[in-house]
C-alpha cells in the first residue's frame, strides 16, 4: 500500500547516516531562521503591549493584514523557487556534457581558444546541448565559481514586481480593508492600525525579494546563509523598537519602521551572498522559466489564498469581539505560530531533498526522504507539524495542483466551522475551528499519499517498494 512509505525505515529515523545528516544540516538553520522571525515578532508584541491595549489590537489586525496579503505573493514564489533550483541543480549534475562545458558554466575563467575549442565538441557531440557564442562569453566572464541558475534571475524580477503592486495595493486600499476586518471610523484602533499598515507596506519589496531569494538558496541546499541574515535583520529589529517606540516617542509608528529598515538589511546581505554564488544576469528568452513559474505559482496562490484566508478570517472574528480580545488573540496567535512553523525547517529539507530526487528520478531516495521528515515530526507537533510538512513533501513533487484544489475545499469547510463555533463559543471557538482546520490539512496530505495518486503512483509499482 502506498500508506506504508509512511512507515518505511522507521527504525532508522533516528539514525545518523547520509539521509538524517542531510536532513539535519538543511533543516536546523532554517527551523532556527524561522524561529528567529517569530521570536523578533513577539519582541514587537511586547513593545507595542507596553504602549496599551488599543495599540496591541490594531498592530494585530495589522499584522494579520499585511501577512494574508505577502503570503499571496511569498509562498507560491518561494515554494515553487526552491523546487525549480533544486531541479536546475539537480539536473546540471547529471548531465552527460563533456567537463570543458562544465568548466565554461562553473569554472572561474576560460581562455578563448580553449572556449572555442569546447563549443565545436559540444556541438558535434550533441546539437540540442549547443550553447550561444553570447551565452558562453557572458558565464566565462562573470562565472567565477559560480552556478548559472537562469530561475534565480527570474524569481528576482518578479519578486521585485510583486512588491512593488503589494506596497501600492496596501498604502492606497488600507482603509477600506480595515474595515473589512471589523475596525470602523468610530473604532479606537482605526488611527494607530492604519499609521502602522501604510508605513509597513513600504517594506513589502524587501519582504517578498528576501524570501525569492531565501527560495534560491533553498534550493542550492544553502540554509546558513538566510539565517545569519535573518539573525543580523531581527537584531536589528529589536534594538531599533525601544528606540524609536519609546526614547523618539513614534509609538507604532517607530515599531513599523524599525521592521522595514531590518528587512532591507536582511534583503542586502542576501543580495550579496547570491551574487557571490549564482550568476545574476538579465534571463534570455530561451532560458528564462516565467512560464513555469508563473503556471505554478498561480496554482499556489489560490492554495495560499485558501489557508491564510481562515488564519485572518479568525483574526477579524476576534477583532469584531473588541480591542481587548484581539489583544489577546494577538499574543495566542504569534505564540502559535512560532512553534508551529519551527516544523517548516523539516518541510524545506524535504522539498529540496524531493525535488533533486525526482529529478534524478531516484525514487528509492524520494520514499525514504518522505517517511524520514514525515516520522520526525509525527513525535513533535502531530496536527500543525505535519501539515507543514506534508505541503513541503508534495511541493517537492510538484504537485502544485493537488495543493491547490484540496485546500480550497479545506477552507470552505473550516471557514464554515469558523463562523459556527465563534457565533456560540466565542475566542474558544475560533481556536477550535483552527485545530479543525489544521487537521483537515493533514487529512488531504494523508489522502494523496496514501491513494499513491498524482506524483505519487509510482509508489504501486513494484520496483518502488521500501526494502
Amino acid at each position: 500500500m502506498p500508506l506504508l512509505v509512511l512507515f518505511s525505515g522507521i527504525r532508522n529515523v533516528l539514525k545518523k547516516d547520509e539521509l538524517g545528516l542531510e536532513i539535519m544540516q538543511i533543516s536546523v538553520p532554517t527551523i532556527l531562521a524561522l524561529a528567529a522571525d517569530p521570536i523578533a515578532s513577539l519582541i514587537d508584541t511586547a513593545f507595542i503591549g507596553h504602549i496599551g491595549p488599543v495599540e496591541l489590537a490594531a498592530v494585530g489586525v495589522s499584522i494579520a493584514i499585511f501577512n494574508q496579503v505577502s503570503k499571496i505573493a511569498i509562498i507560491p514564489l518561494v515554494s515553487v523557487t526552491t523546487s525549480l533550483v533544486a531541479e536546475e541543480d539537480a539536473t546540471d549534475m547529471l548531465q552527460t556534457q563533456p567537463p570543458e562545458k562544465e568548466m565554461l558554466i562553473k569554472v572561474s575563467s576560460v581562455d578563448e581558444e580553449r572556449k572555442l575549442e569546447v563549443e565545436d565538441n559540444i556541438e558535434q557531440d550533441d546539437p540540442e546541448c549547443s550553447t550561444s557564442q553570447t551565452h558562453i562569453d557572458r558565464v566565462a566572464k562573470l562565472g567565477h565559481d559560480k552556478s548559472y541558475i537562469p530561475s534565480a534571475s527570474s524569481v528576482l524580477v518578479i519578486g521585485g514586481v510583486l512588491g512593488v503592486l503589494q506596497a501600492l495595493f496596501l498604502i492606497f486600499a488600507a482603509n477600506p480593508i480595515l474595515n473589512y476586518m471589523g475596525i470602523h471610523s468610530n473604532s479606537p484602533m482605526l488611527k494607530p492600525a492604519q499609521q502602522y499598515l501604510t508605513l509597513r507596506s513600504f517594506g513589502a519589496p524587501a519582504v517578498i525579494l528576501s524570501m525569492a531569494m531565501q527560495g534560491v538558496f533553498r534550493g542550492i541546499k544553502d540554509t546558513r546563509t538566510p539565517l545569519y541574515a535573518t539573525i543580523v535583520g531581527d537584531l536589528a529589529n529589536i534594538i531599533l523598537d525601544p528606540l524609536l517606540i519609546f526614547v523618539v516617542r513614534l509609538g507604532v509608528s517607530g515599531a513599523a519602521i524599525a521592521h522595514i529598515i531590518s528587512q532591507y538589511l536582511i534583503t542586502l546581505i542576501l543580495f550579496w551572498y547570491l551574487m557571490k554564488q549564482v550568476v545574476l544576469l538579465p534571463p534570455s528568452i530561451q532560458d528564462c522559466q516565467f512560464g513555469k513559474i508563473l503556471k505554478n505559482g498561480f496554482l499556489l496562490m489560490i492554495k495560499v489564498v485558501a489557508v491564510t484566508s481562515c488564519v485572518t478570517l479568525s483574526a477579524s472574528l476576534a477583532a469584531r469581539q473588541g480591542s481587548t480580545v484581539m489583544a489577546a488573540f494577538q499574543i495566542c496567535l504569534q505564540i502559535w505560530m512560532a512553534t508551529s512553523l519551527l516544523t517548516d525547517g523539516l518541510a524545506v529539507a524535504g522539498q529540496a531533498i524531493i525535488a533533486s530526487a525526482f529529478a534524478r528520478r531516484d525514487y528509492s531516495k524520494v520514499i525514504s526522504s518522505t517517511s524520514r521528515v514525515l516520522q520526525y515530526v509525527a513525535a513533535t507537533q502531530p496536527i500543525n507539524a505535519l501539515a507543514f510538512v506534508f505541503d513541503g513533501v508534495n511541493y517537492g513533487a510538484s504537485d502544485f495542483i493537488y495543493s491547490a484544489y484540496s485546500m480550497i475545499m479545506v477552507a470552505l469547510v473550516s471557514i464554515y466551522i469558523l463562523y459556527m463555533l465563534s457565533s456560540s463559543l466565542g475566542m474558544t471557538g475560533i481556536w477550535i475551528a483552527l485545530s479543525i482546520y489544521m487537521s483537515l490539512r493533514v487529512f488531504a496530505g494523508f489522502w494523496r499519499i496514501g491513494t499513491g495518486s498524482g506524483p505519487w503512483s509510482f509508489l504501486k509499482d513494484n520496483f518502488a517498494r521500501p526494502q
